[in-house]
């Protein structure tokens, strides 16, 4: 045990760029983003170890920092910068907002049905214009499994 803490002690970039991978291997396990941070960390670790003089206890404490930091402003601001739309990815009802298609029928009552992405769908409209056979339309929304659709 003495001769692996000697180890360690002695080559800290190795210590910190193998909890970088373990940490981005348990990442890529997950999915769930939360490691993506502590594992950019112990790698900005890595290259601290070797360029500044710091002891196991110093290092430790600067990659906490580091890693409360990153995490906080990570979860905090990349996804406004990447434009993310919060739309959840299994949610095929939900991305087909905005997509347009064509009335297979006509509306009658406000209701029928529509073609759409190779798919046909129930759907309704708020318009009290009528909606003929093959009229383009646009998705607008989703009432549960019925498409809310206006015309294009």
């Amino acid at each position: 045990m003495d001769q692996l803490l000697t180890l360690a002690a002695n080559n800290p970039f190795w210590v910190w760029a193998g909890l970088a991978a373990a940490l981005l291997g348990a990442e890529s396990l997950s999915g769930s983003g939360w490691l993506l941070w502590p594992a950019a960390c112990a790698a900005i670790m890595a290259v601290l170890v070797m360029v500044l003089p710091l002891d196991a206890l110093q290092a430790v404490g600067v990659f906490a920092a580091l890693t409360i930091a990153s995490t906080y402003l990570g979860r905090r601001f990349v996804p406004q910068l990447a434009g993310e739309d919060h739309r959840d990815i299994n949610d095929a009802t939900g991305r087909l907002i905005g997509h347009h298609g064509k009335t297979v029928g006509a509306f009658t009552g406000r209701a029928g049905r529509v073609f759409i992405d190779g798919k046909e769908w129930a759907a309704t409209t708020d318009s009290d214009l009528d909606l003929p056979e093959g009229a383009a339309v646009e998705v607008t929304g989703v009432d549960g499994a019925h498409l809310k659709v206006k015309a294009a």
